[in-house]
């Protein structure tokens, strides 16, 4: 039945479902159901139209009922029998919608129908085929005017995955080229499209819905292959063990999808065979019986089955997991001891040794609160002498002695101990009465050492009791009062070798002089070891201290510090020198200290005076305002507080020497005398004098030399007269000498470039000259003094000054001098020689004029 400009689904075998009628060979209540099966894939919307509204409800839950009927058939004919009965039928027809108008009222308002709903393509799943396999036929009624060509588009086609689906496009007829799997995609969205030969569109598109139908193809299947769980010892019915959980790939809106568990086996038995269920639709496994115990049985075994189609064991699929429940402990078995009575053996004065071993039972789990034991003495060691420790192991009590035990006090021991477990026990279980036991010890008599009563043992004497003294009693006493032994002494340790000790009754005597102040004694007090030892098998010895304390006497008399010190020659502010007293003696023997200056020599105390500034403390100060360069002892007399006092005369060397403007001492060279400047002064003035001695000297030989020349008898020579006799040195080696080393160099450069150390003494110093004080002008007489003392202390301490030593360096005058004779000094020697020019050099050379010159004399 068709009409025009509509969709429509085309049957070749029509089913009348408003009246219900069946052919002869569909009767029966399955020839129905399968002719009702076969309408509802028939059917189209026009149909529906023509049929009372009960029939149009029908259409609208077609797929209802398409699937309920497919469940129905499932059970009698299976799944691929009424698929392949469905797909034999010729596959229906599907046009393009065209939208009809009829007339309305004379107002020209036209009405236009409702379009019909293509109703969707279902596909069964896992299709065996043939391939391609016919689905439906799209068709445009303007087929009969003009050439169409028809064509498909979306996912399925010709977008991935391309392939599934095509098209003849003059017949229009759609196929499916392959099997489908529902879980990979359950559903396609195709356009149908319609355009003629010059690619023009004749229709427009139609969207067409595959449903991939599914079958029962998947197994449920568990998370985990062996799921572990567990539950408390004694529980209750309907305590929570664990759950097990298993998916299935089909649809979980039908029966295919639907997973339901049960248990298939419990191992062991014990003590009944349904220890567990399990919820069949969440997979919850919980207790249904009372009586687990973990002491007999630790762990059960259950075998789960997962089967989808609600269960059904006829049609479902089935898969199994193993489900481990352990047993947890609970304490529930107090702590057995083994026996009820213990015994052992101690000796006496031995800690941390293990007297006996108390053995404990438990059932519970091994290692762990419920079984590990505490055990504890409850009664027969008042004075703590034993304690129990638990060895981790074998939880086993240990039972051993931390305080020593003296067989002259107790011989034995009853002990009293209870055990208990770490944890507290269940509720509802009772303590055994096998928890408690008695322990019986011991102790072992053992040959004890010799003990001082009070050691280390303090005496106090005074320093310097002399040799022989007795000091004291130092015995020690025989702890093993049932045997008799004899004790005797040695002594041990002794650094000064002081003391020495009676070998029978422990006397201590004096050998040497007690001194506070020896480096053996440490704070006032000196220590001494010595040794008791008995006559027993084996023998046994101990040791005592005996520590003297010193009492300080007054045995040490003070002493100054520093021993040499500088002060500037004239009194300054800050000119002093500060002394120190110490003692070896302890207080009250030591300070504060009495500082003077003894009355003999007078020129001590005129000269200085000292200050004392604490009781350790003095100061020593010029009293003159100037005092002559040079070094001085001055003796200080230093006394103690002791009763009586000590004192001690000490003596300070202080180098008196100038100072700069900073009050600091400059260079002052070694004085031997207070008077060395006076003789320092003399030997300038000499010095110059043989100087200008010298110069007149060899003016006159030089115009002697140019006058005539020299004849001198040879007799007369004195050069070679020089009378030798024998020699006591060390022969002729030593008169070798090196006659350029007397020799004033022309130049310093050698020396500057010597390295350092290697230098003549005769040289002179490459080192800045001294700066000499300048005379003023108009000096005024009472100045002349400080100008001369002033320039005899730059001279002095002028290194660059002659002589550099104490050896005077004149020229070579050997060959080739340019010195004459000094024998032309004679007086007597004759010739003419002009002396006048004496008369130019001044008044202080006026009498040489005189003398040698052409004037009288006199």
């Amino acid at each position: 039945m068709q009409t025009k400009h509509s969709t429509s689904v085309e049957k070749t075998q029509p089913c009348s479902l408003g009246e219900v009628s069946l052919t002869s060979a569909e009767a029966g209540g399955l020839g129905r159901l399968r002719c009702l099966a076969k309408g509802l894939m028939k059917c189209n919307a026009a149909a529906f139209r023509k049929k009372n509204v009960y029939l149009h409800f029908l259409f609208i839950h077609c797929r209802m009922w398409h699937d309920m009927i497919y469940v129905v058939l499932s059970f009698q004919l299976g799944i691929e029998e009424m698929l392949s009965r469905v797909w034999d039928s010729q596959p229906r027809v599907i046009k393009f919608p065209r939208r009809h108008q009829r007339g309305s009222s004379a107002s020209g308002l036209r009405r236009q129908k409702r379009d019909w709903v293509i109703p969707p393509i279902n596909v069964p799943e896992n299709s065996r085929g043939p391939f391609p396999h016919m689905l439906v036929r799209i068709r445009s009624d303007q087929d009969k005017d003009v050439g169409i060509r028809y064509s498909i588009t979306g996912a399925g086609a010709d977008q991935p995955p391309s392939g599934i689906y095509n098209i003849d496009p003059i017949s229009g007829n759609m196929f499916v080229t392959q099997p489908l799997d529902r879980e990979e995609r359950a559903s396609f969205h195709l356009r149908a499209h319609a355009v003629d030969m010059n690619g023009n569109q004749v229709e427009n598109p139609i969207d067409l819905y595959i449903y991939v139908i599914d079958m029962n193809d998947n197994r449920p299947e568990f998370q985990n292959q062996v799921y572990n769980g567990s539950v408390a010892e004694g529980s209750k019915p309907g305590s929570s063990v664990m759950q097990v959980t298993a998916t299935d790939s089909d649809d979980s809106t039908t029966a295919n999808g639907m997973v339901r568990y049960r248990i298939l086996s419990q191992t062991p038995h014990s003590p009944i065979p349904n220890m567990f269920t399990i919820n069949s639709e969440t997979g919850d496994i919980v207790t249904v019986a009372a009586g687990l115990d973990r002491e007999k049985v630790s762990q059960y075994t259950i075998i789960v089955q997962a089967t989808d189609m609600e269960g059904n064991l006829n049609f479902g699929l089935s898969n199994t997991a193993t489900a481990l429940i352990s047993i947890t402990d609970i304490n529930d078995n107090p702590p057995e001891l083994t026996v009820r009575t213990f015994s052992g053996e101690v000796p006496e004065n031995k800690v941390n040794v293990v007297v006996t071993n108390l053995t404990v039972v438990d059932r519970d789990q091994p290692h762990s609160p419920n079984w590990n034991a505490v055990y504890r003495i409850v009664s027969g060691d008042p004075s703590g002498h034993f304690t129990i420790r638990t060895n981790p192991i074998t939880n086993e009590g240990m039972l051993t002695v931390v305080k020593p035990v003296d067989f002259e006090m107790n011989r034995a021991f009853m002990l009293t101990v209870v055990v208990s477990n770490q944890a507290h026990l269940a509720s509802g279980i009772q303590s055994s009465l096998q928890s408690t036991a008695g322990v019986t010890i011991s102790v072992q008599d053992v040959n004890e050492p010799p003990v001082f009563p009070v050691n280390p043992k303090m005496i106090r004497f005074e320093e310097g009791v002399p040799a022989g003294t007795t000091l004291t009693v130092f015995a020690a006493q025989d702890p093993d009062h049932f045997i008799h032994q004899i004790v005797r002494y040695s002594k041990l340790s002794d650094p000064a070798n002081w003391l020495k000790i009676n070998r029978t009754n422990g006397q201590i005597t004096t050998m040497a002089l007690l001194d506070r102040e020896s480096v053996y004694v440490k704070n006032n007090v000196y220590e001494a070891t010595f040794l008791a030892f008995d006559n027993g098998s084996p023998q046994a010895s101990g040791t005592g201290t005996l520590q003297i304390y010193l009492i300080d006497v007054n045995d040490n008399a003070p002493v100054l510090i520093p021993r040499e010190a500088q002060v500037c020659e004239r009194a300054r502010p800050n000119s002093r020198i500060n002394i120190t007293a110490s003692d070896a003696d302890a207080d009250p023997n030591v300070g504060p200290f009495v500082f003077e200056l003894p009355s003999f020599p007078a020129s001590v105390r005129r000269n200085w005076t000292i200050s004392r500034l604490s009781g350790d403390y003095a100061q020593l100060r010029l009293r003159i305002p100037y005092l002559e360069m040079g070094v001085y002892e001055i003796p200080i007399i230093v006394s103690d507080s002791g009763n009586p006092p000590l004192s001690n005369r000490s003596v300070i060397r202080v180098k008196v020497c100038p100072c700069d403007d900073n009050g600091d001492c400059s260079y002052c060279a070694p004085i031997k005398t207070t008077h060395g400047w006076i003789i320092a002064f003399v030997c300038i003035v000499h010095h110059e004098r043989m100087v200008l001695l010298f110069v007149v000297w060899m003016k006159r030989r030089e115009k002697e030399r140019q006058a005539k020349p020299l004849l001198i008898d040879p007799e007369d020579d004195v050069r070679d007269n020089i009378l030798k006799y024998d020699e006591e040195g060390g022969g002729e080696e030593d008169q070798d000498y090196d006659l350029s080393q007397l020799q004033q160099p022309e130049s310093l450069d050698h020396i500057i470039n010597k390295p350092a150390g290697v230098r003549r003494v005769d040289e002179r110093p490459v080192i800045a000259e001294s700066q000499y004080p300048v005379r003023p002008t108009l000096p005024h007489p009472g100045d002349i003094g400080d100008f001369i003392n002033d320039g005899l202390r730059a001279a002095d301490n002028d290194p660059t000054a002659p002589p550099y030593d104490s050896l005077l360096v004149f020229d070579y005058e050997g060959s080739g001098s340019t010195a004459g004779s000094v024998s032309s000094l004679n007086s007597t020697s004759s010739g003419d020689q002009d002396y006048d020019y004496l008369n130019d050099w001044g008044p202080r050379f006026k009498k040489l004029a005189d003398l040698y010159g052409g004037g009288d004399d006199d």
